[in-house]
């Protein structure tokens, strides 16, 4: 089988522990992101892009973030759908009281100011863990809709409420607004994409993955060993934090453009992430994006199978979709707790020892 490590060796210790050791792996990854960058901006439309790429794109910065916070460092958070609010009105804010700054600055900045938040919600993990940990994040998700809700500030002092993404553009090519192509908001919301990955994969592969685990693994054994819980958890929460952040901001910006933050950001949306994450697989990466991708495909599938096919009314397959997911979920925590990932990492392993008997 072509899934070989044979003849693939190192010469130094840099060469072995790089990202993906294996050349297959290593050249499979390239491959995608050429065809990310070089192939699909020229094949897409309009559809394509706002139904399925950008979703997924922005969904899985969202996924990758949580991942960060409950799959590597094991504190559980229900506020995502909040901080995410919290980076779309920071970026708000940001596009319209300095609307010569390029956007990937305010995208970056709206992150920060999210981690910022999320740091200061996530003190109450130094002394609660688990289901009162979950609470008061939840509790973080309604306090901060209330407040963008009730402080006209925020939204500029609209009567209706609601906020509009100005129309930006980067290097002359507009990627905010109703005049913005298609595959420019999927090029931006892709170079976004491939930044929170790299930098997710390198932080959780290094010093800084390795305290988060131990603290996830047993946090008091960590403690004794050396690893300081404050520096930990909070470093989880400010990078968890800065993805989410991004994320919202580009769901507002370029996805939307137009956002109420009680429809947009609800709780609906913390439960959706974490089911992503989920489904996915904690603590894995490459688990955010299968989860993101099986999440926006799913429904789409059932609708052009269940809808367009089949005949079936439009309410009946939005609640066969709710069963799909519920069903999985409990499928995957009971059967196989590490999700999509792991099923991929067996059959991984499955084609290394190919035709042997495993």
């Amino acid at each position: 089988m072509f899934y070989r490590e044979a003849g693939d060796f190192k010469l130094s210790y840099v060469e072995d522990s790089q990202t993906f050791p294996i050349k297959f792996d290593r050249y499979r990854y390239y491959a995608v992101l050429a065809v990310a960058f070089g192939v699909v901006p020229f094949l897409v439309n309009d559809y394509w892009v706002n139904a399925i790429l950008l979703p997924f794109l922005i969904y899985a910065i969202a996924a990758i973030g949580l991942n960060i916070l409950v799959g590597y460092c094991g504190q559980v958070s229900l506020g995502t759908g909040g901080f995410m609010a919290v980076g779309a009105y920071a970026c708000y804010k940001l596009m319209t009281a300095f609307p010569e700054v390029s956007m990937f600055i305010h995208v970056l900045l709206a992150g920060g100011i999210t981690g910022l938040v999320c740091v200061l919600f996530g003190l109450p993990s130094l002394r609660i863990k688990g289901f009162y940990l979950a609470v008061a994040t939840l509790a973080a998700q309604f306090f901060l809709v209330w407040l963008f809700n009730r402080v006209p500030w925020f939204y500029n002092y609209s009567a209706s409420g609601q906020i509009n993404a100005p129309e930006r553009d980067v290097f002359g090519i507009i990627i905010t607004g109703p005049n913005a192509p298609a595959w420019a908001t999927y090029m931006f919301c892709l170079i976004f994409l491939t930044f929170c990955a790299i930098m997710a994969r390198n932080l959780t592969r290094g010093t800084q993955g390795r305290t988060w685990m131990a603290i996830r693994d047993m946090d008091i054994a960590a403690e004794i060993i050396g690893v300081n819980p404050l520096k930990a958890k909070m470093t989880a929460f400010a990078v968890s934090g800065f993805f989410v952040g991004i994320s919202g901001a580009l769901f507002f910006s370029v996805y939307l453009g137009a956002v109420e933050v009680g429809e947009a950001f609800g709780i609906n949306k913390s439960f959706l992430v974490l089911f992503m994450v989920i489904i996915g697989g904690l603590g894995s990466i490459f688990g955010s994006f299968a989860g993101a991708a099986f999440l926006v495909l799913l429904p789409v599938i059932l609708k052009v199978v269940g809808v367009d096919w089949l005949g079936w009314p439009t309410d009946i397959v939005a609640h066969f979709q709710l069963v799909i997911v519920g069903a999985l979920i409990i499928t995957f925590l009971i059967l196989e707790p590490h999700g999509l990932a792991q099923l991929w990492r067996v059959a991984k392993e499955k084609l290394r020892l190919w035709p042997f008997p495993h």
